[in-house]
């Protein structure tokens, strides 16, 4: 019989020893940016180069007059999949909302007929890891296909449209609000794919757990959305805030009444039996204010690298 192997992906921990077997020193802040621009695949990673900063080889792969990685995105496809234009238009679906298409979404979306093509394209990009297939949290909720590959949310986001004409894009840009807003939505899917770290930090490795996106939708009290929610069999409920920021995260007062309208929003949906806990998951931690305890429990980077 044929075997096969499945080779996931490389864990933030596992991308930081392979720079530095490369002789590439980083911060952790900057390896987990490389995470999310290309994820944990070691082909991309071995394209960054010694002596270089995270802007320098973001450009060399992406930006600057032929860089390494030009036109990989399509040649990604070409080279996995035998309908790579299919494959491509499902992937620019599902990646235009964080929380992912149903199959029903994806055929009113796309256009593509629904039948046994569609079943085995989008089997093929969940056993690849491009896509993952999950139940969003919430009563009457229906299967979803969420996009989880970085390397293609990468794309989706800045080269999609076309290439920037700046070959320093990335030197040049480090504030700009496309590369500030790609952050924190990467931030939010690397948490995501680093859920059993998570658990570990949160003292839970043990405990049965489901986990999910969830957003909430009424006209009459506003909507809600929350980046990741860990259901546990113990009783508890995390609801999970990602934020990538250079130092520790500070709470403001509006802030703090939203995540507190976010607590309360959740409890209505939760059996009375569950208990809601804001765990904020960030760079380099929490600074404490009046009010900072809007979050029973926090999260950094060190934790994530485990």
């Amino acid at each position: 019989p044929v075997l096969e192997i499945h080779l996931a992906p490389f864990t933030l921990k596992e991308t930081e020893s392979f720079f530095e077997d490369r002789d590439i020193h980083l911060s952790r802040y900057d390896i987990a940016q490389a995470y999310m621009a290309v994820g944990g695949i070691p082909y991309y990673l071995g394209y960054f180069e010694p002596g270089l900063s995270l802007a320098q080889n973001v450009d060399e792969l992406f930006f600057a007059r032929g860089a390494k990685l030009q036109g990989e995105y399509d040649r990604l496809f070409a080279s996995v999949f035998s309908k790579p234009e299919l494959m491509e238009s499902l992937i620019a679906c599902i990646g235009s909302r964080r929380m992912g298409y149903t199959r029903s979404e994806i055929v009113s979306t796309t256009g593509i007929k629904d039948g046994g093509t569609l079943s085995a394209s989008l089997n093929a990009l969940v056993v690849s890891d491009f896509v993952v297939k999950y139940v969003p949290f919430g009563k009457g909720m229906h299967e979803h296909y969420k996009l989880v590959d970085p390397f293609c949310q990468f794309a989706l986001h800045f080269l999609s449209n076309g290439m920037p004409s700046d070959e320093r894009f990335w030197q040049s840009g480090i504030a700009h609000q496309g590369i500030v807003s790609w952050r924190g939505l990467a931030f939010e899917e690397l948490c995501f794919n680093h859920v059993r770290q998570i658990k570990a930090a949160l003292g839970i490795s043990g405990v049965r757990t489901s986990h999910s996106a969830w957003a909430k939708r009424s006209k009459d009290e506003g909507g809600a959305q929350v980046d990741l929610i860990v259901q546990r069999g113990d009783g508890v409920t995390n609801l999970c805030e990602a934020k990538y920021v250079s130092d520790e995260f500070t709470v403001s007062g509006a802030y703090y009444r939203e995540m507190l309208g976010k607590q309360e929003k959740l409890s209505k949906s939760l059996s009375p039996k569950m208990v809601v806990h804001n765990t904020l998951i960030t760079t380099f931690g929490l600074a404490h204010n009046e009010y900072s305890g809007v979050f029973q429990s926090v999260v950094t980077l060190d934790d994530l690298f485990a």
